[in-house]
């Protein structure tokens, strides 16, 4: 009996959670529709460009910072309203060279060299110091390993412009090494399917979109309002987002600006990556789910509902569905109410590929044969290491937790 109702339990979360990915697969897909249209005249319309600060935090990056600095400077804006701030965090590596050669170069890039005995709390605080020294009107987050378009800029800027109730814009992002190996092609079907669709579907049906670790753009105003980013927070960017809403402000996705990124290339580098990603996430929810109830702002509590429930009652959904399938291959437990229960799974497995495909049918590019293979391996493979990586986030956490110790950032190793 309790086999049962448990079984039927994740099931329909499994069920919902898909079903609700597919609606926003259909939203993202008809707001990219609608994006492709008009973009470019809102840029002509401007006559004066607001002064922007780029951010750019770096830690032992001089594999990319080379490549990244060539595109921050070939951006299209004007080079008496921009200024790029380097970070150079504590690098032990040639970052820090690279960076004055480009200063020298360019007045406009101004690099900050962090040094050991000056501490530092990983990205929140090489932004928070980058943010101290800036004085542009807009602050843009691009990390160490981006090189954007070179209408990038100009498109996050006219996404807020004469916008007022607009607090940040956040593009979206490509990946530049997606046909290294198998990993770097997942991560590239995961990244259009499950990031920037899902979060150009949030925002056509909820007018709800967060703020990513790159490619975004914030009033400066806010970001002194607010005090700047979390130190605590390994997942800066949802932290943030969400103190954005409880101030009233509206965080809109716009996809025309567009940046390429490095993804890992090593099932190592991955894990400890996205590991990090959940912790941060993780620390979100515990920070801010206690005052739920208390939030002004409805957008936001959906958000945290959203998240809590993805990490959590998702998670916890496939673990017993897992250890239902376990035990009765191993004859240990069986379910005894009747129902087409592999049928079920069939359609749910034909549903993720038919959501990822419609997805990909966005990029012209990746629509392939070969997509569709790796999205059906993709089920099977990729998707359940999610929920290691969910069990690991939490214990560390709860280690954290009990031992009262300061959370410790890992950088990502770059190719």
């Amino acid at each position: 009996m309790i086999i049962d109702v448990l079984f039927l339990l994740s099931l329909s979360i499994i069920w919902v959670m898909l079903l609700y990915y597919m609606f926003l697969a259909q939203g993202g897909y008809l707001y990219a529709m609608q994006m492709e249209k008009g973009a470019e005249d809102l840029i002509r319309q401007v006559e004066v460009w607001p002064k922007v600060s780029i951010l750019i935090p770096a830690h032992n990056e001089d594999v990319v910072i080379r490549a990244t600095l060539e595109a921050m400077v070939h951006l299209d804006y004007p080079e008496d309203q921009l200024e790029i701030i380097v970070i150079n965090d504590k690098s032990k590596d040639k970052t820090g060279e690279i960076v004055d050669e480009f200063a020298r170069k360019f007045p406009f890039v101004i690099p900050i060299h962090v040094t050991p005995e000056q501490g530092g709390k990983g990205k929140s605080g090489a932004l928070n110091r980058g943010f101290k020294h800036s004085t542009g009107e807009y602050i843009v987050v691009y990390d160490a390993d981006n090189t954007p378009e070179r209408a990038a800029l100009k498109n996050l800027v006219v996404g807020i412009l004469n916008e007022p109730q607009i607090g940040a814009v956040v593009g979206k992002f490509r990946v530049i090494n997606a046909k290294r190996n198998s990993l770097t092609r997942f991560i590239n079907i995961e990244t259009i399917s499950f990031q920037w669709m899902a979060q150009a579907g949030r925002w056509k049906w909820f007018g709800i979109a967060t703020i990513p670790g790159t490619n975004f753009l914030i009033r400066r105003s806010i970001l002194e309002e607010l005090g700047g980013w979390d130190e605590d927070a390994l997942a800066e960017d949802t932290e943030l987002s969400i103190r954005v809403y409880e101030k009233g402000y509206i965080i809109r996705f716009w996809p025309v600006a567009i940046t390429w990124e490095q993804e890992p290339e090593t099932w190592k580098v991955w894990y400890k990556q996205r590991t990090r990603w959940a912790q941060g996430n993780q620390y979100v929810i515990a920070k801010y789910m206690p005052r739920l109830f208390k939030m002004e702002k409805k957008r936001i509590q959906f958000d945290l509902i959203y998240f809590f429930i993805t990490y959590f009652l998702f998670l916890g959904g496939v673990m017993i569905s897992n250890l239902i399938f376990v035990l009765g291959m191993l004859d240990i437990a069986k379910i005894t109410i009747p129902g087409p229960y592999l049928l079920l799974w069939l359609l749910a497995y034909v549903l993720f590929i038919l959501e990822i495909m419609i997805t990909l049918r966005i990029e012209k590019t990746e629509l392939t044969m070969h997509n569709l293979f790796m999205v059906m391996l993709m089920y099977l493979t990729y998707a359940q290491f999610w929920i290691i990586i969910v069990i690991r986030a939490t214990w560390m956490n709860a280690q954290l937790k009990i031992k009262k110790q300061e959370v410790k950032w890992e950088k990502t190793q770059r190719f």
